[in-house]
């Protein structure tokens, strides 16, 4: 009976201790779903992270390039600046008209352009791109083309495309009124050529019909006066330095004689003072 006794106890403590690892396990699972939720929470919390950024708008940036290599396109820019981010748009200043002139008189026909700007949508993107590349080779193997030139790249701090426009507005409108201004002047110059070459043809008509009607004709004289070269106002400058000169001695010779002249009369005038002194001492 005991021994049933003693069965039955352990048969119970062994219910008991499955329980209880049941309620633990059911514990730990409970807490791993709360995990989970806590997790599924973060997540929530990174996508709306990334739909705030995405939403975000990005602000362009300008970069600045002061070189451009012969035979450098856009394209060929777009597709070497493309690999660091989205590029939005390329311009570039072609060469001066008289330099296009010159090469095509040289038989060169292609055009090449002095500098360039680029837009990237992003303004930290273009950031990065002008700090890495600045003084670094345009191609990364030496048998990739423009590899023998560098980029020189300048971040445009507060620049917008807007401003660039409005700049090359401007510089077309001072260019045309320069043109209109040029075209002006050679319309007056050819006005006053015509206008003198009808004078002069009437004029002309008017001494021959003097002349056949037998009356006397005087031709006028223009006469011009020369300017003065450097040789010629530098001798004339001497020789009035020269006439000064020579007016200065007389002047001190007529000077010192004048001078002379009174010393010699005071002296006069003492002796005979003195001898007229004399007689009437005598006299007396």
């Amino acid at each position: 009976m005991e021994r049933r006794e003693e069965e039955e106890e352990m048969k119970e403590a062994h219910l008991e201790g499955d329980r209880t690892g049941k309620d633990e396990e059911e514990e730990q699972t409970g807490g791993g779903d709360e995990d989970e939720e806590q997790t599924g929470g973060g997540d929530e919390d990174a996508a709306g992270m990334k739909r705030k950024s995405a939403d975000r708008k990005c602000v362009p940036g300008v970069l600045y390039l002061g070189h451009i290599p012969p035979r450098l396109r856009p394209k060929h820019l777009r597709n070497l600046l493309s690999v660091y981010g989205e590029i939005g748009r390329i311009f570039l200043q072609p060469e001066d008209s008289q330099v296009r002139r010159s090469k095509k008189k040289a038989g060169l026909s292609r055009c090449d352009f002095t500098e360039g700007w680029v837009e990237f949508r992003d303004k930290r993107v273009a950031k990065r791109v002008a700090a890495s590349l600045h003084n670094t080779p345009m191609g990364t193997r030496k048998r990739q083309r423009f590899s023998s030139d560098l980029w020189c790249i300048k971040y445009l701090h507060r620049f917008q495309w807007t401003h660039l426009s409005e700049q090359l507005a401007y510089e077309q409108t001072v260019l045309q009124q320069r043109l209109r201004t040029e075209v002006s002047q050679a319309k007056k110059e050819t006005n006053f050529y015509l206008n003198n070459v009808e004078k002069s043809a009437h004029l002309d008509k008017l001494k021959k019909k003097r002349q056949r009607d037998g009356e006397q004709v005087e031709e006028k004289t223009w006469d011009f006066t020369q300017r003065q070269t450097e040789e010629e106002i530098q001798k004339r400058r001497k020789k009035k330095k020269e006439e000064d000169l020579v007016t200065q001695k007389h002047l001190d010779k007529a000077r010192l004689i004048q001078q002379k002249s009174q010393s010699n009369a005071s002296l006069l005038a003492k002796i005979f003072n003195s001898s007229q002194s004399e007689r009437q001492q005598g006299g007396t």
